[in-house]
């Protein structure tokens, strides 16, 4: 089954001849693919690693509720009574280093989706780690990228480069507190990227935060998409 995201792989679309269907990716993958792509094709990527921080919509609305209602109980000096039932610890003023189910290697699904459909969608054989980590947040997700180049990068070229990629908006000015933030992105259709700095050791190394909204981005705009482009390429034969 091909996964798509029309900005990274826009050919695989054509596939659905085959298998009868097109999947979206992992939310926490198409964001990030969005913004490795241009700089894959400028620099070839050879390595990643990813800690994300995601917000409790990517668990549903129970999961959401839950924060909102430890909150409150916080608030009415409560907490320590509060219930958890959507995740396995208290998500309330804390952070859970955990999405989804381990697996024997020591990762949890949701970390392994990553390394796989990164793969996949990029038609590359990217090395990567992910450490994903559920944050008290209700929408947007979040990713402190490190990526490795077999070139040397630039941080100010890769800025450039960035700003020209479809659906990708630069938001990187830290002298002026501008950076990409969960409430930056609630009810955007963009990726916002910012934080963008080479390695203080490594000339091949780049940084970067990138954000956007689960529920868009990282699901219903990116199904709009991909059915878009279909209908495009499909008049186009």
């Amino acid at each position: 089954v091909p996964l798509v995201v029309p900005e990274v792989n826009p050919s695989d679309i054509a596939k659905w001849r085959q298998t009868g269907i097109i999947a979206n990716p992992n939310c926490s993958t198409i964001q990030m693919v969005q913004t490795l792509k241009p700089l894959d094709e400028a620099y070839d990527l050879t390595r990643v690693d990813v800690a994300t921080y995601q917000a409790t919509s990517g668990a549903g609305k129970s999961a959401m509720e839950e924060l909102v209602s430890q909150m409150q109980a916080f608030f009415a000096f409560t907490l320590s009574d509060a219930e958890h039932k959507a995740f396995n610890q208290q998500i309330a003023l804390n952070v859970i280093p955990q999405i989804d189910v381990f697996t024997d290697n020591g990762y949890t699904k949701e970390e392994m989706k990553m390394v796989n459909e990164t793969t996949k969608i990029m038609h590359k054989d990217v090395h990567l780690s992910a450490t994903c980590v559920r944050v008290p947040t209700l929408r947007g997700h979040a990713e402190a990228l490190t990526l490795t180049f077999d070139s040397e990068v630039n941080a100010d070229e890769a800025r450039d480069i960035l700003s020209k990629a479809p659906n990708i908006v630069i938001l990187d000015k830290p002298d002026e507190a501008l950076y990409p933030m969960p409430a930056t992105c609630v009810d955007m259709n963009e990726t916002f990227v910012g934080r963008i700095r080479n390695d203080v050791y490594s000339k091949n190394i780049l940084h970067m935060f990138v954000v956007a909204d689960n529920l868009r981005v990282g699901a219903a705009t990116n199904a709009v998409r991909i059915a878009q482009k279909w209908v495009e390429m499909e008049g186009e034969a």
